[in-house]
C-alpha cells in the first residue's frame, strides 16, 4: 500500500461546465445568459490561477463528465493545460456528497486535501497557504463567505456524513457544517471572511478589484 506523505497537499477547484443558463443564473438578469456565462469562465480562470500560484498540487473538478465539452469551455481547457493540471468531475448527488468524496480521494493520495469553488477569486494563495497551515493543528478548515457559506473547505480526517442534511446555499450552510463537523468528533477552524461572487453586486467587485 503507498504511503501518503503527510506535508503533501492537493487543492481541488470545483467548477461546472461554462453552459448558457445554467450558470451563474442570478447575475443574468443583469447580464444576460451569455454573459453570465462569460463570467463565470472568467471566474474560473481567476480561482485557477491564485490556486496554483499556491505552489500546491491542483485538481480540476467538472460538475459531470461531458461526451464534448461546451466550446465556451476551451479557454479553461487551454489554461488547465498550460498549468499542466489535472481534469477529472465530481462524484456524489448533493453537492455535501460530491464534497466529502473529493476530500476522501484526495486523501488517500495527500496528507491534506481541500476545495475551492470556481465563484471564490478573494481565496488568493496566501489564503490556501493559511488553511494548510491550519490543518497542523485541527481536522477540518473551513473558510467562511460573508454570506453565511464558505469559500473553502480543506481536511485531513473526514468522517462519514460530515457535510450531511447542510442546506447549501443558504445562509446557513456555514453554521450547520460546524454543527455537523462537531456532531462528527472532529476539530475544526475558521479562516478570516471572505467572499464569494453570486450576485450583480459580487460581480461588480470583483470587477472593480480586477481592474484596481
Amino acid at each position: 500500500m503507498q504511503r501518503v506523505d503527510p506535508e503533501s497537499v492537493l487543492v481541488m477547484q470545483f467548477a461546472k461546465w461554462p453552459e448558457a443558463g445554467r450558470v451563474k443564473t442570478r447575475l443574468m438578469p443583469e447580464l444576460g445568459a451569455e454573459g453570465a456565462m462569460d463570467a463565470h469562465v472568467r471566474l474560473s480562470l481567476a480561482v485557477l490561477e491564485n490556486l496554483v500560484a499556491s505552489g500546491y498540487g491542483v485538481r480540476f473538478l467538472w460538475d459531470r463528465p461531458l461526451d464534448r465539452a461546451p466550446a465556451a469551455a476551451l479557454p479553461i481547457i487551454e489554461q488547465l493545460t498550460s498549468y499542466e493540471v489535472d481534469q477529472h468531475w465530481q462524484q456524489g448527488g448533493v453537492l455535501g456528497e460530491r464534497m466529502t468524496q473529493a476530500l476522501e480521494s484526495g486523501l488517500q493520495e495527500s496528507g491534506k486535501a481541500m476545495i475551492v469553488g470556481s465563484d471564490c477569486p478573494s481565496v488568493d494563495a496566501d489564503y490556501v497557504r493559511l488553511a494548510v497551515a491550519a490543518l497542523d493543528e485541527v481536522d477540518v478548515v473551513l473558510g467562511p463567505s460573508d454570506d453565511g457559506g464558505y469559500v473553502l473547505i480543506g481536511a485531513r480526517v473526514l468522517a462519514p456524513d460530515m457535510l450531511a442534511g447542510v442546506a447549501w446555499g443558504t445562509q446557513n450552510a456555514l453554521e450547520q457544517t460546524r454543527d455537523r463537523l462537531t456532531q462528527s468528533g472532529l476539530t475544526y477552524a475558521l479562516l478570516p471572511e471572505k467572499w464569494d461572487v453570486d450576485e450583480p453586486e459580487d460581480w461588480r467587485r470583483f470587477l472593480g478589484q480586477s481592474s484596481g
